[in-house]
């Protein structure tokens, strides 16, 4: 599509966030363009189909607090089936390497650990490593937990910002897939793909937007990339928004990355199985056994240990995972596992990260961020969200509440 000269209203972004914000101002009398980086839509958000059986959600897979969950209304609309089936991750297929009696163990550790935290939520704010017991078997488990969660260990992560995060314990998935549910959700909206965003000028009386295929106006801007492109400055502000790009620092994406194995299957795994990786270390996977009865494995790998994955190249996730499993189910599983895709969020240009976490002391900067600037730019994606961050849910609800926030300056004008 060509570029409009204007719009009353240019979102950045076309993730769930600026897909919440376009859909809010439908119907309102307003020209409104969604500006896409990507030649996709979806952002943080996609499903590739990588063969007739196998389904990867490269990014968010799970309808988290699914009776909260604005998507599941919107995916019932849409005709997209889901799956209810809770999830496998409190579960452990075989004892090999983690038997039941250890199990339990941790568990009642992990338990333990949240209840300090909570209890420390009216506290001054400080790592969460903090309140890992001195010598506990179970602490570096408790970490690669963490390392899935938030996509940071327990000394990066904040006690506040833990504490403020809502979670039920009903988590479901897209029959089809996350992203072709958000793929499908974007698809009444204009949006412009392959525009990336380089600068806005707010210093006239419009915004000037300044875009990888020319300018244009605007009278409201919503922003919704993620911080770690707002705190590296890779979208300026003039005059620059030393505040935002604060906040954005102190809310940095952590890293949380899949890998897809097709499995030789025999029928001797179950549907949605489950096994751990190493005790003792936070360096190590945990994986899906063929998720939705698919053929394949999906294991998961955050933090540093992901980021050091991705350091050393195309396929080092993949063996990293197939070492792992055959580590616990016997070199000759090695045989039955062929790799398919891998995610390497740390390395995509226009995400840089997976999803946002607070540094200590910094759970205050999601208001911060989240604060619209003197009525005329406005900024929404899952790190503003108060208690559903890091979620697709919680980037759509932002998108939503951002445009709200739009039409009411507008009602006043």
């Amino acid at each position: 599509m060509t570029l409009p000269s204007h719009v009353d209203v240019a979102i950045i972004g076309a993730g769930a966030a600026g897909l919440g914000a376009a859909h809010a101002l439908q119907g309102k009398q307003l020209s409104v363009l969604v500006l896409e980086a990507r030649e996709r839509l979806g952002g943080r958000g996609h499903t590739r189909q990588l063969s007739d059986r196998v389904i990867f959600d490269v990014g968010c897979g799970w309808l988290h607090s699914a009776e909260r969950n604005s998507f599941v209304p919107i995916a019932e609309t849409l005709g997209l089936a889901l799956n209810k089936h809770r999830p496998p991750w409190k579960e452990q297929t075989f004892d090999i390497g983690f038997p039941q009696h250890e199990r339990h163990e941790f568990f009642q550790a992990l338990h333990e650990f949240y209840e300090r935290l909570e209890a420390a939520a009216d506290e001054d704010d400080r790592p969460a490593s903090d309140f890992l017991e001195p010598g506990n078997r179970w602490n570096m488990q408790i970490d690669a937990v963490s390392t899935y969660i938030n996509g940071c260990e327990l000394d990066q992560a904040s006690v506040h910002d833990i504490d403020a995060y809502e979670e039920t314990d009903l988590n479901w998935r897209v029959v089809k897939g996350y992203g072709t549910l958000i793929s499908a959700y974007g698809a009444s909206c204009d949006i412009a793909l392959n525009t990336k965003v380089t600068l806005i000028d707010h210093s006239g009386t419009q915004l000037r937007i300044e875009t990888s295929r020319g300018t244009l106006s605007a009278g409201r801007v919503i922003v919704t990339v993620p911080t770690n492109l707002i705190a590296s400055e890779a979208i300026r502000f003039v005059p620059a928004l030393a505040d935002k790009v604060a906040a954005a620092a102190g809310l940095p994406l952590g890293l949380a990355d899949k890998v897809m194995l097709a499995l030789d299957d025999r029928g001797d795994l179950p549907a949605d199985g489950n096994l751990r990786g190493r005790a003792g270390t936070a360096a190590t996977g945990a994986y899906h056994l063929r998720p939705q009865a698919m053929p394949c494995i999906e294991g998961y790998f955050g933090g540093r240990h992901a980021r050091e994955l991705e350091d050393a190249g195309d396929g080092a996730l993949a063996q990293a995972a197939i070492d792992e499993i055959a580590g616990m189910l016997g070199n000759d599983f090695r045989k039955r596992l062929t790799p398919l895709a891998s995610s390497r969020w740390a390395h995509d240009e226009f995400a840089r990260g997976s999803y946002s976490h607070a540094l200590p002391g910094h759970a205050g900067d999601r208001a911060i961020l989240a604060a619209p600037l003197d009525g005329r730019i406005f900024f929404a994606g899952e790190a503003t969200s108060p208690h559903f961050f890091s979620t697709a849910h919680g980037a759509r609800d932002s998108g939503d509440r951002a445009a709200r926030e739009v039409l009411a300056v507008l009602a006043k004008a």
